[in-house]
């Protein structure tokens, strides 16, 4: 989608500091972390949010979630724990219209 600088970032028109990705999804590091790890996780293909998701998207948003719980495990919070957040709409705190998969580690989380 023009303009999303998402897009641009699977695209590999923005640079990324990326830690993973394959065919479906990119994982980079979060440029204003708010934990020592702060991984978003994002799709190749352009969806809005997860209130646009449709049926035909289960196995991508598999795909989010697998990948999630790899660069978690690759980065050593396995058995420490991590926290995976996806922010739909405004309210929510979603400021990139863009789906994806915040993963956070590296610290005691408190909720909310």
């Amino acid at each position: 989608m023009d303009g999303c600088v998402f897009c641009a970032i699977a695209a590999g028109t923005i640079p990324a500091d990326v830690v993973f990705q394959d065919g479906h999804v990119v994982a980079f590091r979060d440029l204003h972390p708010v934990a020592p790890f702060h991984v978003l996780v994002i799709p190749r293909i352009h969806r809005s949010s997860l209130a646009d998701a449709v049926d035909a998207d289960a196995d991508l948003l598999g795909r989010l979630m697998l990948a999630a719980a790899r660069v978690a495990r690759e980065a050593g919070f396995e058995k420490t724990g991590y926290r995976t957040i996806v922010n739909t709409g405004a309210d929510a705190g979603q400021t990139v219209l863009h789906l994806h998969v915040h993963v956070l580690a590296g610290r005691q989380l408190s909720w909310p």
